[in-house]
């Protein structure tokens, strides 16, 4: 069983910085980790990707240079970093894990956390 828990998340004006936190429990061994978010009546989109094993990530084309995914091992603990927030930014955002898939496309994501919510507004 894997539990993931996002945080971070809130309201900000536009060109602002928010960094969402998903931390994970459980014993799976999983192959990577993404972030997704959804804006009302809009379907679920990929935003960045990594692979602890090695570190590699990838970015959607819309988000790179803004959006930043890092993670701390030791804590269990994936980082979303967003600059220059945008008013469209606004969504609720996911991660998930995959024990095998990679890349943006959801349905290669096995377990997801809650959501948190973002909201970009002056």
């Amino acid at each position: 069983q894997v539990h993931l828990v996002e945080s971070g998340g809130g309201s900000v004006q536009p060109g602002g910085s928010l960094r969402l936190s998903c931390e994970i429990s459980g014993s799976l061994n999983f192959y990577a980790i993404a972030w997704f978010r959804q804006a009302p009546g809009k379907e679920r989109e990929g935003i960045s990707c990594l692979t602890p094993s090695d570190g590699h990530t990838y970015y959607a084309d819309s988000e790179q240079g803004r959006f930043i995914i890092s993670r701390d091992s030791a804590k269990k603990t994936v980082y979303l970093q967003m600059n220059s927030l945008r008013p469209e930014d606004t969504a609720v955002y996911f991660c998930a894990v995959s024990r095998a898939g990679f890349g943006l496309n959801a349905r290669a994501y096995d377990y997801w956390g809650q959501g948190t919510q973002v909201t970009v507004s002056s």
